[in-house]
């Protein structure tokens, strides 16, 4: 169906073969450039069961709290059949809600989905114990494949999502931490009562999410992946992830189009190619900031902080003033408002920085020298962005990632310095000097990154050898 191999899906009391040759019929009449590119035979996670209970190091939180639950029960010798069906019913339970906090992801055929859950065709399995969906968390994703792809639900969107006649679902089949449960209407009447009472869309959001397995080792790729930490922060998305899903095709598909007008594959290409090359933000957000460098460099020693205001402005107008002067053909009508709004941009930075030493996103004798981290930290994001909506091969991501690595190098000085730059892109980009809800994530994300013994800046040195290997 999907690889080009059998498969067992094994899980409690489920053992049934199915084909995953994706030929026949049922095949894509024309299979699409990153499907030619990037085909692959690890459609759906195959991960061996340890000989040693509770040896199984999970990918995240919620995998490993499946697997103590599985294991815990596995390893008691129950009284008698009673007692063993009053654990089962209560592992089931323990199991269910841990999963009506998060999302669920099942695989369908990549013709076979649609942004409209009412039009898909969930693969349904015929096995000795009833037809069956498979389901996964999301730690568990393998990397995406161009001919199989994951969608993602809640518990109480799967209750009203599946078809009447699927009788249960085997979830995270051929790993350590499976169970198969019944999908009868009253179990589902059960996973939207649990939905009601554990799922907080809020409480997904801006956590740092950090991979335990499946990650590359220090060097270029997960340097790049890091430079995405304050977006995956505020999404909840681990950072470290090489093989991103996402919320899933569609989801992701919706997102890239609302926020980037990206629809397909040439236009991923040409905004991820901007993004690297730092042609989206505005060139003159740099500019200004270029300006204090040269005067603090001529005059105070190189501390940006010491820069007297009216001087950086007048720097900033002259400087501008002075490049028209050479092309004074392309100066338009709103030249003198144009002019006024850059030199403004020294007030808005300024009392920007002041904000954010007050919030301890700057030290006190800090300033941002650049906001090249604004594009280069979104580039590392598009790629992977590219990456789960199947409009990017694998080895395109880890090349983009591997270049915003080096950029970031290049343009900053330390994690606290792409921090500070990116938090003022930000700002500068959606905020307008309210300090509301785009200045806050930020807040957050930087005293997450800044205090978590997870996070990237206490794991990832940030200037890495550029000979180091990708690795992931």
């Amino acid at each position: 169906m999907f690889g080009r191999r059998k498969r067992t899906v094994q899980g409690e009391g489920y053992d049934e073969r199915y084909d995953e040759s994706h030929g026949g019929e049922d095949a894509a009449v024309e299979p699409y450039v990153v499907g030619e590119l990037d085909d692959h035979d690890e459609a759906l996670p195959n991960i061996p069961v340890p000989d040693e209970p509770g040896a199984w190091q999970a990918p995240d939180v919620l995998e490993q709290r499946l697997y103590e639950l599985v294991s815990r029960h596995a390893a008691v010798e129950w009284e008698d059949e009673e007692a063993e069906d009053d654990a089962r019913g209560a592992l089931t339970l323990a199991y269910l809600e841990a999963l009506a906090g998060e999302l669920v992801y099942v695989p369908f055929r990549r013709e076979e989905t649609s942004p409209d859950p009412r039009e898909r065709t969930f693969h349904v399995y015929d096995t000795s114990v009833g037809r069956i969906v498979a389901v996964y968390t999301r730690g568990l994703l393998p990397r995406p494949h161009p001919y199989l792809v994951f969608e993602s639900y809640t518990l109480r969107d799967l209750a009203d999502d599946l078809p009447d006649d699927v009788d249960g679902i085997a979830v995270n089949t051929q790993t350590p931490c499976p169970m198969l449960m019944s999908a009868d209407a009253e179990e589902r009447q059960v996973w939207r009562a649990l939905h009601n009472e554990h799922w907080d869309e809020e409480g997904r959001a801006e956590r740092l999410v950090t991979l335990r397995t499946g990650v590359p080792p220090v060097g270029p790729l997960l340097h790049g992946l890091a430079l995405g930490a304050h977006m995956c922060f505020v999404n909840g998305e681990a950072w470290n992830n090489p093989h991103y899903h996402g919320l899933g095709l569609s989801i992701e598909h919706e997102r890239l189009a609302k926020w980037w007008g990206v629809t397909d594959r040439d236009e991923w290409q040409h905004t991820q190619r901007r993004l690297l090359d730092r042609e989206i933000t505005p060139w003159y957000w740099e500019f200004v900031l270029d300006a204090r460098t040269a005067l603090a460099e001529r005059y105070t020693d190189g501390r940006l902080q010491a820069v007297d205001a009216t001087a950086w402005r007048g720097y900033v107008e002259t400087a501008l003033r002075e490049r028209a002067a050479q092309v004074p053909d392309q100066i338009g009508p709103d030249w003198e408002e144009f002019v006024a709004h850059v030199v403004g941009l020294v007030g808005k930075v300024l009392r920007y920085e002041g904000r954010f030493r007050a919030d301890g996103l700057l030290a006190a004798d800090a300033a941002v020298r650049s906001v090249a981290a604004w594009d280069i930290g979104r580039a590392s994001m598009m790629a992977r962005w590219g990456y789960g909506a199947r409009f990017a091969t694998r080895a395109e991501m880890r090349e983009a990632v591997v270049e915003a690595s080096e950029a970031a190098q290049s343009a900053h000085t330390s994690w606290q310095d792409f921090s500070a730059g990116y938090a003022l892109g930000r700002c500068l980009h959606f905020d307008d000097e309210e300090f509301g809800g785009w200045y806050q994530e930020m807040l957050a994300a930087h005293r997450a990154l800044s205090t978590d013994p997870d996070s990237p800046w206490h794991t990832v040195p940030f200037h890495v050898p550029r000979a180091a290997v990708l690795g992931g």
